[in-house]
């Protein structure tokens, strides 16, 4: 028996009795997609994972609205996208710092975690990564590591194609100078 493709899934969402079925389904064939993209621009697990969890809170309350005018990954994206971005700016209104401290935590976090088992140019690259603007690293995030088009990453962030491409070049150059630069972290 062959997976249910979009369309089936979400047909029998639509059915009474079907509907917690086809949501399973729905989470189980992209859930660690969308984990792989939280987990990039939260970093720390359990933060991902409730980020995640609210992904497809929304997902769940707002698939009956699904128009069906783009694919379902990329509607799904797109949430996972905004839920991250509100996570980090709600991070960083509660703790009342700057977002240099907000980076800070996140990078400690990833050095601390036993999830990343990156040598030490993985690290230092995403350090760098961390230290964009959440909307660069989103962008940055979907075109490196997600290996997504341009045409999908505006259809997820709703931004021009034009803008994607400059951010992405800027988050590219902002990313060399930050792995060109002496590492701080092993001086006196």
């Amino acid at each position: 028996m062959t997976d249910p493709d979009d369309a089936e899934l979400l047909a029998r969402f639509r059915t009474e009795d079907g509907r917690h079925y086809a949501f399973n389904l729905i989470v189980r064939k992209y859930q660690r997609r969308l984990y792989g993209f939280v987990r990039r621009m939260v970093t720390d697990p359990d933060e991902s994972q409730d980020v995640l969890q609210n992904v497809f809170l929304k997902a769940w309350n707002g698939l009956d609205r699904f128009r069906e005018d783009a694919q379902l990954f990329s509607w799904l994206y797109r949430i996972a996208h905004n839920e991250s971005i509100t996570h980090l700016g709600r991070m960083r209104r509660g703790l009342f710092v700057s977002s240099d401290s907000v980076i800070e935590r996140l990078t400690t976090t990833l050095d601390s975690s036993e999830h990343f088992s990156g040598d030490v140019i993985q690290r230092k690259l995403q350090r760098a990564v961390m230290k964009l603007p959440p909307k660069q690293r989103a962008v940055f995030t979907m075109k490196y590591f997600e290996e997504m088009k341009y045409e999908q990453i505006s259809g997820i962030t709703g931004t021009s194609i034009g803008a994607l491409k400059s951010s992405y070049h800027i988050a590219v150059k902002k990313i060399e100078e930050e792995l060109t630069r002496p590492d701080q972290t092993n001086r006196p």
